[in-house]
Order: structure tokens, then C-alpha cells, then sequence
């Protein structure tokens, strides 16, 4: 090689190690605040049952049910891509996936209520529904019949039901360390957050269990559900959930909006409480800007029209809930709740129909850039980060199997993982 022609610059050495060091506190507050996502598997939607309700076949009889009322109101592709609009490419695919879904893990993740789908009980039974959950959840866990991720809803840190809310939350944490230790994918939701002192005496809580149990500090982290106006915007007019985030003290996971305490809080009469409602989509907006690159990660609301009766009424139901699920994932909420059973068939073909219709462009895109092709789109870093992101969580769900992946990327799922893992500033490196 010749000789490398010298370049003039005209600021010393000095200057950019000045600059660093002024920034160095900035730069530990970004790495602290903004880690990014975990990179681990966020399931589609949330499934709550009440305590005493939760059975060792809770998991399987949503399953049945749900394939009970397909087989009664759409028993083939054709009449399920009708109610639902679907192209006829993606029938086929969708309603096979669908059914095979329902079979093999019907739920992805289950809550066990002791909140709102509760009520107050008398303490006594609250002690033994909540040690019993425990005994469920540990030997579900146990026989491999678990949903992924299962948890419970403890009443929230108000005053009145606060003292509750720590005992059943105590019951059920030590029976499960009693029945072998906390299971992976346990997940705690604190509900009616509306002070970020409530997130951080949460926090207090769970430090003292680990502690009591020689846990690993940080081992539990927990869900912030959204349902009151102060939980989005302070007195003061900042945005009270930014301050949940960082009160948690990287122990929160999710955001869940809760579509009928919210919408009551605000006034909205129960005709229009809805998850599409110009005031759901205003607080999902700000918790979404809020938990962005936190690593905490934004779930949609429900809906409580229910797919029962007639096949006409169900197939309305089912329509609005498809509708309603199509237009989160649109809006990048890759989560909501499930209400019934009868939910669960148009929860998947939403989330399958939402990765498989896109499938070949995301594919096509990412493998040029990947490779450094040309093409009519010309992808920055970032959208690479997103396309790999979809393809994972197309994966992960069950509406994208690797083999396919891979034939039309010529990437592997490392592959995909290492353009999705990125954070600001590493957005130029490549795994390839």
C-alpha cells in the first residue's frame, strides 16, 4: 500500500478527552435509564382468571373452549378468513396455525386475579386461595403444562386493601419457594398505580422477600398497570408513568393499560370505553414514549364484548376483537389482554396474519441489508433492528417457523438476535 496521506485537523487530543470526561456521568444515566429491550420473548396477550377459579386444567380448558367454539361457528379456513376479511392466500396458513396454537399452548400468559376478577374475601380464604394458586402454578410448572409466563395481580398499595394485597402477594411467593423456588417465567402485576412512591414501597417489598429468602437482589420484577389519569399525567404536568419507570428501579417489565378503570376515570360513558377510544390511544401514546428503550415493554387493553351466543353474535365479537387486535399491533403494542376463551381464535390469527402478511418484504429487506444489496429501499441501521425484531417476535409467537426464516434470509435466529440487540450508538455494527 502507499503511503497513507496525512490528515490536518486543528483540535488537540485534549479537547475530546475533556469532552469525555464532562459527558461520563451522562453517559452512566444512559446506560442506567435506557438499557433497551431485554431481548427475550414477550407474549402476545395476558390471560386473567380469579383465584378461585384457577384449576390444574385452567391452561387446557381455555384451549378446548376456544377450539370447541371454532369448530361450532367457523370449521374451516374459508368460513374463519370470511367472518375476519382474510386474503386467501393467508387463510389457509392463519386457520392451521390458529388450531395448531390452541392445541399446543392456548395461553402465553396467565394471571391469576386477586384484584378486580376477585374481590374482597374474607382473609382466611384469601390466605388459602392464595396458597393454593401457589400449589398450582409450582406443580403446572413442574409437569410442563404451564402457560410460558404465569403470575398473579395482588390488590394495589391504596390505604384500604394495601395490608391485603402484601399478605396475598407473602402467601403466594413463599408457597411457591416452599414447592421448589420461583419458576422463570413468574410475572407480578402491582394494579391503580397512581403515585410513583406506590411503585417505589413495591419495590421495598420485594427487596425484603429476597432478602428473607436469600434471593439474588433484583430477582422479582413486576408489571405497573395503567388505569387512572394520575398515572399518566401529574398535577404538576409531567408524566407521572416516566417517574413509575424510574422509581422501579429496573425491577419494571410492563405497562399494562387497563381499558375500563381508565376510561371511568376519565369520564367516559361505558358505550365508549373502548381500547381504540381517542383517550386510550393518548395514554398509550405517553406510556409508550415514556417505557421507550427502558427495556420496559407497553400492553394494550381488552375488550369486554364476548364472542357467546348465536354464531352471529360471535362472529361480531370476533370481528371487533380481531379489529381491535390488528390495530395495536399497527401501532406497535404487541401485547393486550384476553377476556374469555373465545378470544384466544382471533388473538393468534390477528398476531399471525400481522407477521405472515409481511413476512417475504421484512425477509427481502433485512437479507439486503444484510448483505449490503440494493434495493427500491434504502434501510438505515435502525429499520434493520425493526425487521429483525419482527421476524423474532413472528417466531416467538408460533406465526413464523425458523426453517422458513432461513430459507429466505440465509440468516439464523443468532443472526436475527444480533441485529435486534443494538442500542443507540451500536446501531452500525453488523453481526454479519
Amino acid at each position: 500500500m502507499g503511503q497513507q496521506e496525512k490528515v490536518a485537523t486543528s483540535l488537540a487530543g485534549a479537547v475530546s478527552e475533556e469532552i469525555s470526561a464532562s459527558l461520563a456521568p451522562v453517559d452512566a444515566e444512559l446506560e442506567r435509564r435506557y438499557p433497551g429491550d431485554p431481548g427475550t420473548r414477550q407474549p402476545v396477550h395476558t390471560v386473567y382468571v380469579p383465584g378461585d377459579a384457577l384449576t390444574a386444567g385452567t391452561v387446557r380448558a381455555w384451549g378446548d373452549e376456544a377450539l370447541a367454539l371454532l369448530d361450532a361457528h367457523a370449521p374451516d379456513a374459508a368460513s374463519f378468513a370470511a367472518v375476519l376479511g382474510l386474503a386467501d392466500d393467508l387463510a389457509g396458513p392463519v386457520y392451521s396455525r390458529v388450531r395448531a396454537k390452541l392445541e399446543r399452548e392456548p395461553v402465553e400468559d396467565l394471571r391469576v386475579d386477586f384484584e378486580d376478577g376477585y374481590g374482597p374475601r374474607p382473609d382466611a380464604e384469601e390466605d388459602a386461595t392464595a396458597a393454593r394458586a401457589a400449589r398450582l402454578v409450582a406443580e403446572a410448572y413442574r409437569d410442563g403444562t404451564a402457560a410460558p409466563y404465569t403470575g398473579i395481580r395482588m390488590k394495589c398499595m391504596e390505604a384500604a386493601v394495601r395490608d391485603r394485597g402484601i399478605r396475598t402477594l407473602d402467601v403466594f411467593l413463599t408457597g411457591l419457594m416452599e414447592a421448589g423456588g420461583l419458576p422463570d417465567g413468574l410475572v407480578l402485576t402491582l394494579p391503580k398505580v397512581t403515585y410513583a412512591e406506590q411503585v417505589a414501597a413495591f419495590v421495598r417489598l420485594l427487596e425484603a422477600f429476597e432478602k428473607a429468602h436469600g434471593l439474588d437482589a433484583g430477582r422479582l420484577g413486576f408489571e405497573i398497570q395503567i388505569e387512572t389519569s394520575q398515572a399518566v399525567l401529574a398535577t404538576d404536568g409531567t408524566a407521572t408513568v416516566a417517574r413509575m419507570i424510574q422509581a422501579a428501579e429496573g425491577r419494571a417489565t410492563g405497562l399494562h393499560y387497563g381499558t375500563f378503570d381508565y376510561s371511568a376515570c376519565l369520564g367516559v360513558s361505558a358505550a365508549h370505553q373502548a381500547s381504540d377510544h381517542p383517550a386510550a390511544d393518548h395514554a398509550k401514546a405517553v406510556m409508550q414514549v415514556a417505557a421507550a428503550g427502558t427495556g420496559v415493554r407497553v400492553c394494550d387493553g381488552s375488550t369486554n364484548v364476548l364472542p357467546v351466543g348465536p354464531t352471529e353474535k360471535v362472529h361480531d365479537a370476533w370481528r371487533l376483537h380481531y379489529g381491535l387486535t390488528r390495530r395495536a399491533l399497527s401501532r406497535a403494542y404487541y401485547q393486550g389482554w384476553d377476556m374469555h376463551p373465545g378470544h384466544l381464535p382471533t388473538r393468534y390469527a390477528a398476531v399471525f396474519a400481522f407477521y405472515r402478511e409481511g413476512f417475504e418484504q421484512a425477509a427481502a429487506r433485512l437479507t439486503r441489508y444484510a448483505h449490503r444489496a440494493g434495493g427500491d429501499v434504502m434501510d438505515e441501521p435502525a429499520t434493520a433492528k425493526a425487521l429483525s425484531g419482527y421476524l423474532l417476535r413472528g417466531l416467538d409467537c408460533g406465526a413464523l417457523d425458523i426453517a422458513e426464516v432461513a430459507r429466505l434470509t440465509g440468516l439464523t435466529r443468532a443472526d436475527l438476535e444480533g441485529f435486534a440487540a443494538p442500542r443507540r450508538g451500536d446501531l452500525t455494527a453488523s453481526p454479519q
